[in-house]
């Protein structure tokens, strides 16, 4: 089983290496210590797991993580983080990584994840297990705000959110403009969401679009 070690901290991806190299089966394959690295590494020699941190340079890991799951769906990702807080678990899992381990948990736990993914499984660190329900609430949360749009509507919906105007979508999507307003206000109306900041919050919420997007709050127009 091959691994692709992702940090921009020379010393940590050095003691991974060193714990990794100590247990049968698994072989560290290359490091890289930014995003746009790791992809280059990845179409020369896809891994069969990458063990990656959220905080680098350039692309973030949630970024990477999701670049990864388009070009080689195959690959597993493991988010290898000092980050606890729920909003990362979240946003890990959606980017398609199969696993979530703490920088703090204990040497075996990194194994078990490695593991658990290879076989096509998903792993948590027990320290974030408490995250479980409130996802398993969010989402059914989303899916009954998305229940109340149609597939053309959310169309629209994203595209707002990731700040595009009026123009824009209705170019993107070969309407006319007066077709996107109607659909804007229609949203509106069946989201009790009155304005665009709003939108593009609820967009966040439900998962359309990441964090990173909500920048369109600043940069919408009609």
């Amino acid at each position: 089983m091959s691994i692709l070690l992702v940090d921009d901290h020379r010393l940590v991806r050095a003691g991974i290496r060193s714990l990794l190299e100590n247990i049968d089966g698994i072989t560290v394959a290359a490091e890289a210590d930014n995003g746009v690295e790791a992809l280059d590494l990845i179409q020369k020699k896809p891994p069969d797991v990458v063990l990656m941190d959220i905080v680098m340079q350039g692309p973030n890991g949630l970024k990477t993580a999701e670049q990864i799951q388009r070009r080689c769906p195959d690959i597993k990702i493991i988010i290898f983080s000092m980050y606890a807080n729920k909003e990362y678990v979240l946003q890990a899992a959606r980017s398609g990584a199969s696993a979530y381990v703490l920088k703090d948990s204990l040497p075996m736990e990194l194994e078990i994840a490695i593991r658990s993914v290879y076989r096509g499984k998903t792993y948590l660190s027990p320290a974030l297990t408490w995250h479980l329900d409130d996802e398993k609430n969010e989402h059914n949360e989303a899916e009954k705000i998305l229940s109340r749009v149609t597939a053309r509507q959310k169309e629209v919906w994203t595209l707002i959110a990731e700040g595009l105007s009026t123009k824009e979508i209705a170019a993107e999507l070969n309407i006319s403009p007066k077709t996107v307003e109607s659909h804007r206000a229609q949203l509106m109306e069946r989201l009790e969401t009155w304005d665009i900041p709003g939108l593009v919050k609820l967009a966040i919420k439900v998962g359309l679009v990441s964090t990173d997007d909500e920048s369109a709050l600043l940069n919408t127009t009609p």
